[in-house]
């Protein structure tokens, strides 16, 4: 049975559980006994681990993370792209999780074509994903951020140069996974509340407001689950020398940073923490990437207030925290020196909200008519909608599940709502299972079907929001279908 690892606030009811979960349970026996034969004739691993720093050489430089553009003048704490290679003889598998809000594909196809060519790791084999912090550099438009060229090319020589050196430092290794739970940093940040409120096209009727504010009277309920899981992999010397943990935690980001900074956010900082905790040496390399977080922040709403805190103080009180919970898990994990690997990637295309004609004329109509078109809300999508306007009808987005043993690692290019990762985790039929979103491209918010229904900010059309209603569902079928063959292939 699988241990708890979210709280639902309410029943989820655009989900249905049964049948997928009765097919996944008829073949766990299948899937474990095909694990133990595989593993019986799969080479001993080897494991490597790079952090590659990725902080930008020039400055001032554009920041990405906000409705303004943001130029930072320096760096509170460096920027990585932490990097860890799995092979066991026959195949091998990268990931690449990087100090970024968001990446477009363009350039995560560049680095795992080149790392194909130079490394030889097929390039369906690497998974490259943004943490999403909101202290990065602008490498996606969205917004009024401008992308930074020069640095999008510095950004792919790293990436490809963090996994090579993962490549070359493979050595004989222990491989396992664990599950921890913290629910006392994740919050779901839409509610439903008793006051209306009117969104940036002037309509009134949205049900669901992200970041209620303080009013703890006017909150109703949230409109979304949490995800409390820790999810990660372990890598050990055969020894017991910790290599690596790349873990999986649903949380937005933190925030807290010093004004005109670039940072690694939390994601950085559990890296060091957990690091510090499991008493390794300064070849470890601590992993955090993004679980199902669309929905969800630190903040706790039903306080009415949060505490006032010093620049990087919660950050440190999160990382901690979160570091702490994985540790404890980390201390129960079974670890294999041989394991099944296997990978299965697949394309989908989907259709795209695109503004109307007469929308179009009303943006462009009040963009003329503003000499700052972005100081208002109206007019930052005012500006979204001509952007838009000039998109395709539909979108391809790269899909990924990727097994090591018994633990299964799927991929989603968006902002995946906590209730969709929750959905993939009960269905999967792998003994573990986590989602890294922001992998291999970035196409903003993925809202379900119903979340579409209740709107709210994460709805709004835009760069940052612009996948047709239906996308969520046919993602997370998708995603399903390639952990269902993995399981059929034992």
């Amino acid at each position: 049975m699988k241990s708890l690892r979210f709280v639902r606030p309410f029943p989820i009811s655009t989900v249905s559980f049964s049948s997928a979960t009765l097919f996944s349970l008829a073949l766990l026996p299948a899937l474990f006994l095909a694990n133990a034969a595989l593993a019986a004739d799969a080479a001993p691993l080897k494991v490597g681990a790079y952090a590659m720093d990725i902080t930008p050489e020039n400055f001032p430089i554009s920041s990405a993370g906000s409705l303004r553009a943001r130029m930072v003048k320096g760096v509170h704490d460096p920027l990585h792209a932490r990097c860890l290679v799995v092979d066991n003889g026959s195949t091998a598998v990268a990931f690449a999780v990087c100090d970024h809000c968001m990446i477009p594909r363009e350039i995560m196809d560049e680095a795992k074509s080149r790392i194909e060519k130079t490394v030889g790791i097929p390039a369906k084999n690497i998974l490259i994903s943004a943490t999403h912090t909101h202290t990065g550099v602008t490498v996606t438009p969205v917004f009024e951020a401008e992308v930074d060229e020069p640095y999008c090319d510095f950004l792919t020589d790293k990436i490809v140069e963090g996994i090579a050196e993962a490549w070359e430092r493979r050595q004989p290794a222990q491989v396992g996974y664990g599950s921890g739970h913290d629910a006392t940093q994740v919050f779901n940040r839409r509610w439903f509340t008793t006051t209306e409120y009117t969104n940036p096209f002037g309509v009134t009727t949205d049900k669901a407001k992200m970041n209620p504010g303080g009013n703890i009277d006017a909150l109703i309920n949230p409109a979304g689950p949490i995800d409390p899981e820790i999810a990660f992999l372990s890598a050990q010397t055969p020894d017991g020398k910790p290599i690596s943990v790349l873990a999986n935690y649903s949380l937005h980001y933190v925030g807290g940073i010093p004004g005109g900074l670039l940072s690694a956010d939390y994601y950085g900082e559990y890296a060091t923490r957990l690091a510090g905790m499991l008493g390794a040496d300064g070849e470890f390399v601590g992993i955090m990437s993004n679980g199902t977080s669309g929905d969800i922040n630190n903040i706790n709403f039903r306080l009415g207030s949060t505490p006032r805190r010093e620049p990087f103080e919660q950050i440190q009180i999160v990382a901690g925290s979160v570091a702490s919970a994985t540790k404890t898990a980390y201390e129960e994990v079974e670890y294999h020196s041989a394991l099944p690997i296997d990978v299965r990637e697949t394309e989908i295309e989907l259709g795209v909200r695109k503004p109307t004609k007469e929308e179009v004329a009303q943006a462009k109509a009040y963009i003329a008519s503003q000499e700052d078109s972005y100081k208002a809300i109206e007019g930052v999508y005012a500006n979204e909608t001509v952007y838009l306007a000039d998109f395709p009808d539909s979108v391809k987005v790269k899909l990924q599940a990727i097994r090591i043993g018994d633990l299964a690692i799927v991929s989603t290019p968006c902002e995946t709502f906590a209730e969709t990762g929750i959905a993939i985790k009960d269905q999967s039929p792998f003994k573990q299972t986590f989602v890294m979103e922001l992998a291999n491209g970035y196409n903003g918010y993925l809202p379900t079907p119903k979340q579409h229904e209740w709107g709210g900010y994460e709805t709004w059309r835009a760069r940052s929001s612009y996948l047709a209603t239906d996308a969520e569902p046919k993602i997370r079928t998708a995603l399903l279908g390639l952990l269902n063959d993995l399981a059929e292939e034992k």
